[in-house]
């Protein structure tokens, strides 16, 4: 018989019945839940307690298990809380994810959490299935037991997926793990821009010291990198690939060469935004 989490609450004295469950995963603002939980314990307890005013009788539990999503999907326990009553949100507040201040946050409140010691020897270690509906991503415990997929040995950033098999939207690099970032850092190559909107392809050099990281950090902070077919359009929030990775003697313009191959395979001078 499957371990559930459930049972975890149960050993701690703590009724299912006393617990929402709350899965934290969106993307809408470049910065994760779950990396604002790794990099900033307080900010992300700050981004938690910030809940619609027409929803507290259901948020008006004794705890809260919070679980945030991390590269790969998989989803992991974050800590337990225990939960005061709701109050007003004070000025000068802002999102730490959205950056929203209390000018637009009409309809939400502020609650007062404080961590508990309790299953505190499971944050960062514990995964779960949360199981097919991830749009609802608040529940109640005592209506969904989750299943408990693995219990590490200790919290590790997930395993790189390796070059060719890593994929992401641009505003996901800020809060990739920092392994991830070192590694694509150190590699160069020819990689794939895909425009979200138009579906339209873009195949670029990266030659630079700091590799695919770097040159894709360009896109990020200009919205074209420079490029004549990027500049011609509004900035989007184009998915990153990886073609080819360069061997170590290759040079720029080996590089070049096979980006211009990659061109024409995929004819994205024809159909796509490269104009050279």
């Amino acid at each position: 018989m499957p371990l559930v989490f459930n049972t975890l609450l149960a050993d701690a004295g703590i009724a299912p019945r006393d617990v929402r469950l709350l899965r934290h995963e969106t993307k809408r603002h470049g910065r994760t839940p779950y990396s604002l939980w790794r990099d900033d314990l307080n900010g992300f307890d700050d981004y938690q307690r910030v809940q619609k005013r027409s929803r507290r009788s259901y948020f008006a539990s004794p705890f809260w298990a919070a679980f945030v999503v991390e590269p790969g999907g998989k989803t992991l326990f974050a800590g337990l809380s225990a939960v005061s009553s709701a109050g007003a949100i004070s000025d000068g507040w802002l999102d730490p994810i959205s950056g929203r201040d209390t000018a637009l946050l009409v309809d939400y409140e502020l609650y007062e959490l404080v961590r508990q010691e309790a299953l505190s020897c499971f944050v960062g270690r514990l995964v779960i299935d949360w199981g097919g509906g991830t749009r609802t991503w608040a529940q109640r415990a005592d209506k969904q037991d989750k299943t408990i997929l693995a219990w590490r040995e200790s919290f590790a950033e997930p395993a790189f997926p390796g070059h060719l098999a890593f994929v992401a939207q641009l505003s996901d690099l800020a809060a990739l793990p920092n392994g991830w970032r070192a590694a694509l850092a150190a590699a160069r190559g020819v990689y794939l821009l895909t425009c979200p909107r138009t579906h339209e392809q873009y195949v670029g050099a990266a030659t630079g010291v700091e590799g695919f990281l770097g040159r894709w950090t360009d896109y990020v902070e200009t919205g074209h990198g420079g490029n004549v077919g990027l500049k011609s359009r509004d900035p989007a929030d184009y998915q990153v690939s990886i073609l080819q990775v360069a061997g170590s003697a290759e040079d720029r313009a080996d590089i070049e060469a096979t980006e211009a191959l990659w061109k024409v395979k995929l004819q994205s001078r024809d159909m796509g935004l490269n104009r050279n």
